[in-house]
């Protein structure tokens, strides 16, 4: 069972790389969008410090939406899907492989791409490790959200628009703790209960979420 999750993050990991187009739209775009809100908010940098935390969690978030449009929309195409469901092994798990890659290809360039971004808006090197840790944390939740989304709209006309309907709302909370955590960092506050409020979200996520999207492919497949 184990190799089997591992075959497939690879695999799903390797289907990204040759599609370099894709994967780096989304990073495009953090990068772009991240660069723009300085040159838009003003040069004043205690202003800049205290926007960063906000600005670059709400960019994560919506660099993440971007490419969840696409996490079964090559598999329900090329008929794979289908072998996907009748694998012997539970559907849940190998969904979760498939989150795990989609989080590899997504959340893993913008946490590499965070430190650097960071320095536009000013912030220390300490409160930049923290925020950085905070996306550590909250990126794996917002793929997990994102993917039932992903699976309850795969199919379906207008599905990506329809999918920003359902997964914003339900990435609020991760979004507001993820924040308010790289903003505690930078006014020297402990940052332990927003870190405790974001694993609690990562933790919820990744014991229902799994389940709802196995669930959202056996619909969307009838």
């Amino acid at each position: 069972m184990i190799a089997a999750l591992g075959a497939l993050i690879a695999h799903d990991v390797s289907l990204a790389w040759r599609r370099r187009s894709s994967l780096f739209a989304s990073v495009v775009f953090f990068v772009i969008v991240a660069t723009l809100f300085p040159l838009a908010v003003g040069p004043d940098p205690q202003q800049l410090r205290v926007l960063a935390p906000g600005i670059l969690w709400v960019t994560a978030l919506l660099a993440s939406m971007l490419s969840l449009s696409r996490l079964f929309t090559q598999e329900h195409a090329d008929g794979s899907l289908d072998q996907l469901l009748l694998c012997p092994h539970p559907l849940s798990l190998m969904v979760l492989g498939k989150i795990a890659a989609h989080w590899l290809t997504s959340g893993l360039p913008v946490l590499a791409l965070t430190p650097l971004l960071a320095q536009q808006y000013g912030l220390p090197g300490g409160a930049t490790l923290l925020l950085t840790a905070s996306l550590l944390v909250g990126t794996p939740a917002l793929s997990l959200i994102g993917a039932v989304g992903a699976a309850l709209t795969l199919g379906v006309r207008g599905g990506a628009v329809l999918l920003c309907i359902l997964v914003l709302p339900l990435s609020i909370p991760v979004l507001v703790f993820g924040a308010s955590a790289g903003a505690a960092a930078d006014a020297g506050l402990n940052v332990a209960p927003h870190f405790s409020l974001l694993g609690a979200c990562l933790a919820l996520s990744l014991c229902v979420c799994p389940w709802a999207t196995a669930a959202g492919l056996r619909i969307a497949m009838e």
